[in-house]
């Protein structure tokens, strides 16, 4: 962990000096923070076991912003967002144990408590502010990167342990905040953020930390005065377009977890193990959006998965009577903010077919959700690359690599 942790702080710290040569340090700013917080039981669940709740993270972020001389047409859309790199320290007094109880089938309780280990993440940040004055800002903003925890479960010393499943995790972040600047460089930052981490169901367990607390800072920003004010966006034309995207991804099982937890005996080789059989996911979505402005696009569409391990899943549930199919559809609504040839991808959908067995029936919700960042290559007639997580109620079902082609349908111009 020190090592990767050295490497992300050295990448953060050449940032300003990487960009001198081709940008000026103007541009740039750097803050420091605290998140007190606590890991949230989001379900009933989870609030069975989970004891000790505390966490606090420090946190050092660079950040570029362009100022309004740069001609930046989505930088003034956005009222010049602040967009960099960070790292952040998670120490986590937090603990969990589960006592004797028939929810846990053959589960036999241990004699100690597991820990939910520290964690670093390196991440990309976005910060967009709605007010701005000459002492006072308030905005949001979003993180979205990777993470390494010191400790994941163990059957051997954190068998409780079922946040963290792998070293290695995906980082989320969402933030309201308000700053102050009681000088012309300097100010205090104060807000309320969400953040999450887990693996994505690449392995499991995997029910992902997910935390809530206030956040408390000092920011650097010797640009604040150029971009104080509202600026004046630049003429843009709304379009229709078609959006086509192809994902393949992977997922473990909730069931097979489920087994080996609860069904199994001690003793067993496989009673409580750690390592999943990794399963293909494939889908494919049809989403009709109109870009009504620069930075966003809405619409709807159509998501169809495919998951070849509902036959396993429907072995499992033999002799229960249930209707199994690989096949799934859900009809969603979508939301894109670009920033460039970056784009961060929304979606809220409902299940019009899911035949995934008892353990989806108990365990998902009828809606789904989905978060991703993407690349646009504009050489390539504007297809995008880009990774999304597919989740029910923050809890991932996998995660892809998607690969989009846009059609545009009509423009109208201004």
């Amino acid at each position: 962990m020190k090592r990767w942790s050295l490497i992300g702080m050295l990448m953060l710290l050449c940032l300003p000096a990487a960009a001198a040569d081709g940008d000026s340090l103007r541009h740039w700013g750097v803050s420091a923070g605290v998140n007190p917080s606590a890991v949230v039981g989001l379900d009933r669940y989870v609030r069975k076991w989970l004891r000790h709740r505390s966490s606090l993270s420090v946190d050092v972020k660079f950040a570029r912003t362009a100022l309004p001389e740069d001609s930046d047409a989505f930088a003034a859309d956005y009222n010049y967002p602040l967009v960099g790199l960070g790292v952040r320290y998670g120490m986590n007094d937090v603990t969990m144990h589960r006592d004797q109880d028939p929810d846990w089938g053959l589960l036999q309780p241990v004699d100690y408590h597991s820990r939910l280990g520290n964690i670093v993440s390196f991440y990309g940040s976005f910060q967009r502010p709605l007010l701005r004055s000459r002492r006072w800002e308030a905005g949001y903003g979003l993180g979205f990167g990777t993470a390494w925890a010191h400790r994941k479960y163990s059957r051997g010393d954190n068998i409780d342990d079922e946040f963290i499943g792998s070293r290695w995790l995906i980082y989320f972040s969402a933030a309201v905040y308000a700053k102050y600047h009681f000088a012309r460089e300097w100010g205090l930052k104060a807000g309320v953020e969400f953040s999450h981490h887990s693996n994505g169901a690449l392995n499991r367990p995997n029910k992902g930390a997910n935390y809530l607390g206030p956040e408390l800072g000092i920011v650097y920003e010797p640009y604040y005065n150029k971009i104080v004010g509202r600026p004046m966006a630049s003429p843009f034309a709304p379009y229709w377009y078609l959006q086509v995207t192809a994902g393949i991804g992977a997922k473990t099982l909730n069931e097979d977890w489920q087994l080996t937890q609860f069904a199994t005996r001690p003793g067993n080789p496989g009673y409580r193990r750690s390592r999943f059989h990794v399963y293909p996911t494939y889908s494919v979505r049809l989403d009709v959006l109109h870009r009504y402005a620069r930075r966003w696009a809405s619409g709807v569409g159509i998501d169809v998965f495919y998951g070849p391990y509902a036959n396993h899943i429907a072995r499992l549930d033999a002799g229960k009577g249930l209707k199994h199919s690989p096949w799934s559809v859900g009809l969603s609504a979508k939301h894109k903010a670009y920033y460039h040839q970056l784009s961060l991808d929304m979606s809220l959908g409902y299940y019009l077919l899911r035949r995934m067995g008892d353990n989806a029936r108990q365990v998902e919700k009828p809606y789904y959700e989905h978060i991703g960042v993407h690349y646009t290559f504009r050489r390539m007639k504007g297809m995008s690359i880009g990774i999304n997580i597919k989740a029910h109620l923050t809890k991932a079902d996998f995660t892809e690599i998607v690969v989009g082609w846009p059609f545009r349908l009509s423009s109208k111009t201004k």
